[in-house]
């Protein structure tokens, strides 16, 4: 399969990389990327010499978000054609958190919006001590509705609440007290922090590793169709509220909403 706006590269012992390649674009997602990573998840769950997936960015950014084409095209487009799109990222995610293989994020670089949610639905995510980090969805009226169900079993709410509704941008430091983050390292460390994730997955069953992530994944919080379509909804109703519309316009003509002191 050929892919445009990522690459997958897979080494002799079975380890791939999943590599988001619009670098010069912060690896921000646009709808053609949301597909292939959709695409990707389904052709590395049923690939077998797969062991284990990294996830990362090129470039100097790990993922900015939303693509700002894409956020234009949402702006003038209809509550259906928005709730389709954002079912797409929401399917994505999914299909990247049930990924019956170990999926680790060698987290780059920068991550905001829904690069926040790329990092939690990876098993492990290492960042770059240097990296920053911030839901930044309500300073343009809207709110990280997608992204929520991974963001939650990740961090659970009362540490979600602290970042989740202020765009306060944090440091890796704190995304490790938050759960976001497993680990930070400096930049020169970070390819043997993943290498030593990696390992031990080479003297572990595939099958029985599949099914623990699945037994994991059951006894937590519950995100199925019913979640994702609440959410989804969610976001179609936020993109509906009058702030949103002021937030896209200020963002995109380069002034201050009325809330923003």
């Amino acid at each position: 399969m050929n892919f445009d706006t990522i690459r997958i590269t897979t080494d002799a012992i079975g380890v791939a990389t999943l590599t988001l390649a619009r670098p010069d674009k912060h690896n921000a997602m646009s709808g053609h990327m949301i597909a292939e990573l959709a695409g990707a998840a389904k052709l590395l769950a049923n690939d077998d010499k797969v062991r284990a997936v990294v996830l990362t960015g090129e470039g100097d950014s790990f993922c900015a978000g939303a693509d700002l084409a894409w956020m234009r095209a949402q702006a003038s487009a209809t509550r259906d054609e928005r709730t389709a799109e954002a079912r797409k990222l929401a399917l994505a995610l999914r299909a990247l958190n049930e990924l019956p293989k170990p999926l680790i994020g060698r987290i780059n670089g920068q991550a905001f919006g829904g690069g926040l949610g790329l990092m939690s639905v990876c098993d492990v995510a290492i960042a770059v001590d240097t990296a920053r980090f911030g839901f930044t969805e309500v300073r343009l009226g809207l709110i990280p509705a997608t992204i929520s169900p991974y963001v939650m079993a990740r961090m659970g709410e009362g540490r979600a609440r602290r970042v989740f509704m202020s765009a306060r941008i944090f440091d890796a430091n704190e995304a490790c007290e938050l759960g976001l983050v497993s680990k930070a390292v400096p930049p020169g460390d970070l390819v043997e922090a993943i290498e030593a994730e990696v390992r031990p997955y080479r003297s572990t069953s595939p099958q029985a590793v599949a099914a623990a992530k699945a037994l994991a994944r059951r006894l937590g919080p519950t995100i199925d169709d019913a979640i994702i379509g609440e959410t989804v909804a969610l976001l179609a109703d936020a993109w509906e509220m009058t702030d949103a519309a002021e937030g896209i316009s200020a963002f995109f003509d380069r002034h201050r909403p009325h809330w923003q002191a």
